[in-house]
């Protein structure tokens, strides 16, 4: 049937790379095949009882009506208490928006910064998303390499070498996904001395910072008053209270950005659920030792995940200091055969070990690292045992 043609911009579109091998899994799951999953990027644990409890109480109550589109006052009040308190950040408010999930804070931020033809300053490795979400918004991706060998760090001077009169964003994901990695404070007051200096926007995902094992966490924006101005900070509550079907996220900004955010989401998709938000104020102003028994299991998971990888030939991992996820490289292996396939890279390697093996994990080709594997350990440790044994004995008997 002939029809004019769809959308140039949303053909450019590439499916979530994440969301692909999590569907495969799944589907291999269905089909009743003994597969371990590594490719996840939510907690594997319920949501609290609390905040359940939170949630069902808010329907049973009727609170099932619109709400403001920037959010719920109580859920505002509740993202500017614990901004202060977890990141030294006072904001008002009606400087809060919160969105469905983080993505959607994300896409959000980038319409309203970006006009066609703006840079995006985006160090590599990065979640799936960011460059899609850059390009839907008519940006342009300015890519700065941050893989050192034996670890992911930025270099501020890699980042003022790509910095022109069209670079108008950086992103910036501390705790990192894919690489677990903690920007430090020194190197957050440099960044922040360039962004103000060129007047460049940070978009500061934040969505990991309760899960930090390593190092000490710091928001960009607590760096300075005028960084502050030109930061958008992203989180939410679906990695450290485990809600992510709940699809709440929040952002804070300047006043100006903010109502523009509001303005944006009151045409697109307005507020997340009424009794969502109810639970997430609940799970913000509420006992957060919820989160810190998380994080005490996710810390030790990565201990575990770092000791058994330690025993796998020709495979090297990046040593993370947040999230769940671990960077595995697997460069020693490339353009050697296994079991039949040459391995060119990252995808062709965890295409392989999902069939040979039944284990899935996420190849890192479409987070700009296509010589790495991502593992997310927001699984059992019988799970992580038993994958990287596998992982072990599909490379030893192929050689």
């Amino acid at each position: 049937m002939s029809h004019k043609p769809y959308s140039t911009r949303a053909q450019k579109i590439t499916a979530s790379t994440t969301m692909r091998i999590d569907a495969q899994y799944k589907q291999m799951l269905a089909e009743g095949q003994d597969v371990i999953g590594f490719g996840a990027g939510e907690p594997d644990f319920d949501t609290p009882e609390h905040i359940k409890a939170a949630g069902i109480a808010a329907i049973e109550n009727n609170l099932t009506r619109y709400t403001p589109p920037a959010g719920t006052e109580e859920l505002r009040k509740a993202v500017c208490k614990r901004f202060k308190a977890n990141k030294g950040l006072d904001y008002a408010p009606s400087q809060i928006v919160v969105s469905s999930g983080g993505k959607h804070n994300l896409y959000i931020a980038l319409a309203c910064l970006l006009n066609p033809g703006d840079e995006v300053i985006l160090p590599t490795p990065y979640w799936v998303s960011y460059k899609e979400q850059i390009e839907m918004c008519g940006g342009v991706v300015v890519e700065v390499n941050c893989d050192k060998g034996d670890r992911f760090e930025l270099d501020v001077d890699d980042i003022a070498h790509v910095i022109t009169p069209k670079t108008k964003v950086m992103i910036l994901n501390s705790p990192s996904n894919p690489t677990g990695m903690v920007v430090p404070r020194e190197t957050l007051e440099k960044i922040a001395m360039l962004c103000v200096e060129h007047e460049i926007f940070v978009i500061s995902d934040e969505i990991y910072s309760k899960l930090v094992y390593e190092g000490t966490f710091t928001s960009i924006a607590a760096i300075s008053p005028k960084m502050k101005d030109l930061t958008v900070v992203l989180s939410g509550v679906s990695k450290s209270f485990a809600m992510t079907g709940w699809r709440v996220g929040y952002v804070a900004a300047n006043q100006e950005l903010a109502t523009l955010m509001a303005n944006y989401q009151s045409h697109s998709t307005s507020s997340p659920a009424t009794m969502a938000q109810k639970a997430a104020a609940v799970a913000l102003s509420g006992d957060q030792s919820c989160v810190e028994a998380l994080r005490d299991v996710f810390h030790k998971r990565r201990d575990l995940f770092l000791a058994k990888a330690d025993e796998i030939p020709l495979v090297k991992v990046i040593r993370p200091q947040g999230a769940f996820y671990v960077m595995m490289s697997i460069e020693a292996l490339l353009g050697k055969t296994l079991y039949g396939k040459v391995i060119n890279n990252a995808d062709d390697f965890a295409e392989l070990l999902l069939q040979k093996a039944c284990v899935a994990v996420v190849p890192c080709g479409g987070f700009g690292a296509p010589n790495y594997l991502r593992w997310g350990y927001a699984t059992s440790d019988e799970n992580i045992v038993k994958g990287l044994e596998r992982l072990k004995v599909f490379i030893e008997g192929a050689m």
